[in-house]
């Protein structure tokens, strides 16, 4: 197993400080992406646009989050985390800043979707989870993943009311700016980040695995099966996130639902999944993996049919946002756990950005159909059960996951 020396972090860098303001990183990226949603109705109307519009500009967002992960591991592997995380927030920063100004759908493809995706790309808890695996020994990597998970969904839980609360004291453009200044704060917190040697508790490697290139690593990565089927899961998990945070809000609305509680629909969301993601990194640490994003996704998948299958009324509503939540990005902690034990930290940001990747082209998928499909049919029906399907799918094709390091990893720390 091949080893770096970590570099001597200042003192004021601690590990503790780090952690902090990571959890602040993925609070302030995740907020205002959560509250899309609520902008689709106004937007729309304003611009004399259907839904399908504004979906597509989420469905570019998402897809180029997720294109732009590998690349942006690749850089954090490379680099450090610091310095993309301050470029991801100043592109974040500027899309939501120029949202307003467009005034035809493809500038708003170029804002919403292409400055968005590619800040959220640069400033999202991918990179911090590439930080904080180099940052803390094995034991408590999943620990910290679920604490940095939990602290975007606590950013959801604060900015869907927060921009809902804008949208109706300000209207929908000064609301854009209001998220938009928040972002500021990305490049302050990421200067205390590391550089790409990372830190670690006394005598714990900062990096493992072989160093044989990004490129062998992706193609090695792609030979093993566990980590394809981990790939083709996640999927899953972006398909039915994008759809539910950006058609949840006009779904419920269109039901007789106030705007109000579509808007804390998603806050619960948020705020239960606080909960669900720490447990999930607590439980990452404990018991299988595999098992525990298995449980996960036929979860996912039984809810909603019960949802879809109910009357809508407030009580299902806030009993769908708890559930939902606890299981939200509960699925990031194993999986992140999964490829670093797979692989080693020495490419995580690299390979953890293609295994995202296939999740953002779920969550392309997701939010583009939900409008497209709208717009045709004047129904979600469609793409609700197709969740339920794909939940199912994904219960399946993690179940034969072997846990444990690839054979190439293996292979390096047999020879060191």
């Amino acid at each position: 197993m091949t080893t770096a020396t970590p570099a001597p972090a200042p003192s004021w860098r601690t590990p503790a400080l780090v952690v902090i303001c990571g959890c602040l990183i993925s609070m302030l990226a995740f907020g205002p992406r959560s509250s899309m949603g609520l902008f689709i109705g106004p937007l729309s109307e304003t611009r004399g646009w259907g839904r399908d519009v504004f979906a597509l500009a989420m469905a570019i967002q998402n897809i180029l989050w997720g294109a732009g992960g590998p690349f942006a591991g690749a850089l954090t592997d490379r680099y450090g985390p610091a310095p993309v995380l301050a470029g991801g927030g100043l592109l974040y920063a500027a899309g939501l800043a120029l949202m307003p100004y467009a005034t035809t759908s493809v500038e708003l493809y170029l804002t919403a979707g292409v400055l968005i995706g590619l800040g959220l790309s640069g400033a999202s808890f991918g990179i911090i989870i590439a930080g904080f695996t180099r940052l803390l020994p094995p034991e408590q990597r999943s620990w910290s993943v679920g604490i940095a998970t939990a602290a975007g969904s606590m950013g959801q839980f604060l900015f869907a009311p927060m921009g809902q609360a804008f949208i109706a004291g300000f209207g929908w453009q000064t609301a854009l700016l209001l998220l938009a200044a928040s972002m500021i704060a990305v490049p302050l917190l990421a200067s205390v980040f590391p550089g790409p040697k990372g830190m670690t508790a006394s005598g714990t490697p900062a990096v493992t695995g072989a160093n044989i290139g990004y490129i062998a690593a992706v193609r090695q990565a792609f030979q093993h099966r566990s980590y394809v089927l981990l790939v083709a899961g996640f999927f899953v998990c972006g398909f039915q996130l994008a759809f539910i945070t950006t058609h949840l809000p006009p779904y419920l609305t269109a039901a007789g639902i106030s705007p109000t509680l579509a808007a804390w629909a998603l806050a619960l969301i948020g705020l239960f999944n606080v909960v669900g993601s720490y447990a999930s990194g607590v439980l990452a640490g404990k018991v299988s993996k595999r098992y525990l994003l298995c449980a996960n996704y036929f979860s996912r998948g039984i809810a909603t049919a019960i949802f879809i299958l109910l009357p809508i009324s407030p009580v299902t509503v806030i009993a769908y946002a708890a559930v939902m939540g606890l299981l939200w990005l509960s699925t990031v902690p194993p999986t992140s756990g999964l490829v670093a034990l797979m692989f080693g930290t020495r490419y995580m940001g690299t390979l953890y950005g293609f295994a995202f990747f296939s999740h953002q082209v779920g969550g392309f998928l997701g939010v583009w159909l939900g409008g497209l499909l709208y717009e045709r049919t004047g129904s979600y029906d469609v793409v609700w059960w197709l969740g339920v399907a794909l939940a199912m799918f994904a219960t399946i094709v993690h179940w034969p996951i072997a846990e444990k390091p690839a054979p190439s990893l293996a292979a390096a720390e047999a020879k060191a």
